[in-house]
């Protein structure tokens, strides 16, 4: 389908924010129809507002609100209906407010994973008794993780004994984790995770 966007321009109410990645736009095809959603990957929460132009499509005539779009959030914006036969072809303005209104629109969202300031990825020793007290809560939170269970991979696991010195790998009780190439052999909760992440 071919779509012709323009750049996604985003217009701040305000002069700073504390956004620090910007809010995305994602179309995602239904029979008949294009629905638009916002992507939010900051920690903080904005009002959003999409206006849409273009041809071969319908829209809603209602005058465009402002939407809620929580932190670390998908939110459907706006649904397109497609002329049948024909290619639409649309832009769009997004204003971006963290200003919160009470009179903004609250919708249904989706929690998403992203991406940390520093990549995190952990390494499970044999014997690491602390292991899921660190796992189930990446596994249930915000941040994008790799995990290697190092019995599975000797190359791995030699390397990272070679970097660790005089620290016995399989002697550990807790994951050896890489923040940003930065390795730590104590860190055993999630929040002290968080902390680390934020020393970083």
């Amino acid at each position: 389908m071919k779509k012709v966007l323009s750049p996604l321009f985003l217009l701040f109410l305000g002069f700073t924010y504390a956004q620090e990645r910007p809010i995305q736009v994602v179309a995602e095809e239904i029979p008949n129809r294009l629905a638009l959603y916002a992507i939010n990957e900051n920690d903080q929460e904005f009002d959003v507002m999409i206006t849409v132009s273009g041809t071969n499509f319908r829209q809603s005539k209602a005058r465009p609100r402002m939407i809620r779009l929580p932190a670390t959030s998908k939110v459907h914006l706006k649904t397109l209906v497609l002329t049948r036969g024909k290619k639409p072809s649309y832009t769009y303005d997004l204003v971006v407010n963290d200003s919160l209104s009470n009179r903004a629109l609250k919708k249904e969202f989706e929690k998403i994973k992203i991406r940390p300031k520093k990549p995190i990825i952990v390494y499970l020793p044999k014997n690491c008794s602390s292991c899921d007290s660190l796992i189930t809560p990446l596994q249930n939170g915000k941040y994008i993780f790799t995990s290697h269970t190092l019995d599975s991979l000797p190359d791995m696991k030699e390397q990272l004994q070679r970097l660790l010195g005089n620290t016995i790998i399989d002697s550990l009780e807790t994951p050896i984790l890489n923040l940003g190439g930065r390795l730590f052999t104590q860190i055993e909760t999630y929040d002290a995770l968080l902390e680390a992440l934020k020393k970083e």
